[in-house]
């Protein structure tokens, strides 16, 4: 069972961080769409064969022909990786370390409800947010897609590609969320929660650029998002298998030490 009291109490304190994050990916969305001109796109594959290892490390290696194509080169390569993983970032410590590094979590404790209650309502609102960021964003594709070229996006492939999206994010929440249910502070919590991420694409980056460092994509779960494999084999579901799995296995990692540890209130 959930706590709703809480659960109203953190739609109300995040609510605005949430609202700026959506229109920050409508912007760039809206942008990214408009874009798109197959002319233009073999003027970005020229640049790209210019400056390879530049493109390759934000995962643009490929304009494409098609909107899908493109769109995927150009939102599913940092964007879309980068701006909800923030928001992750932000709300994860919010829900839990910032309650124990400002002795809030002693007022929580000291109603009728559980630990356990609140650790996992606070596990609920992180997840229902980050679904709620991926369902607006890719609908808010679908919508500027619509508008501007009428049928020219495949919405099937593009929802098996968000599908995918939501499985990385859920897995990198599961990384904040955990950093900050094991934590004791504010501090603590960004070194787990940002740090892992960020160190995770920076290695994708450097693994994207190929040579001897392609073997270090094998050290980030970045890797398990390839929105081109995606598009080519949107019925392989063994990587989104494994990012679910790692999210589950973190958020209950998270809510069991939270239920057991010292806070030290």
């Amino acid at each position: 069972m959930l706590n709703f009291t809480l659960f109203k109490r953190e739609l109300r304190a995040n609510y605005v961080v949430f609202l700026i994050f959506v229109g920050v990916l409508a912007l760039y969305e809206s942008m990214i769409v408009m874009m798109f001109d197959p002319q233009l796109g073999e003027m970005l594959d020229q640049f790209a064969k210019v400056m390879p290892q530049i493109m390759a490390a934000f995962g643009m290696v490929s304009v494409g022909s098609t909107l899908i194509e493109f769109v995927s080169s150009y939102l599913y390569g940092f964007l879309l990786l980068m701006f909800p993983m923030i928001f992750e970032i932000i709300v994860a410590n919010r829900l839990v370390s910032r309650y124990v590094d400002r002795g809030s979590m002693a007022c929580l404790l000291a109603t009728p409800n559980k630990r356990s209650k609140i650790i996992l309502t606070q596990a609920t609102f992180m997840f229902l947010s980050l679904l709620s960021l991926i369902i607006i964003s890719t609908a808010m594709t679908i919508a500027f897609s619509e508008m501007m070229f009428p049928s020219a996006l495949d919405i099937p492939k593009f929802l098996v590609l968000n599908v995918n999206l939501l499985g990385l994010h859920f897995a990198i929440s599961g990384i904040c969320f955990f950093g900050s249910a094991v934590a004791n502070s504010s501090k603590l919590s960004y070194s787990i929660g940002a740090g892992i991420p960020i160190a995770f694409y920076l290695i994708q980056m450097l693994a994207n650029m190929g040579g001897k460092l392609e073997d270090l994509k094998y050290a980030t779960i970045f890797s398990l998002f390839d929105p081109a494999s995606i598009l080519k084999e949107p019925g392989n579901l063994m990587p989104l298998f494994i990012l679910c799995a790692i999210g589950i296995i973190l958020y209950s990692s998270g809510i069991l030490i939270f239920n057991k540890k010292d806070l030290s209130l």
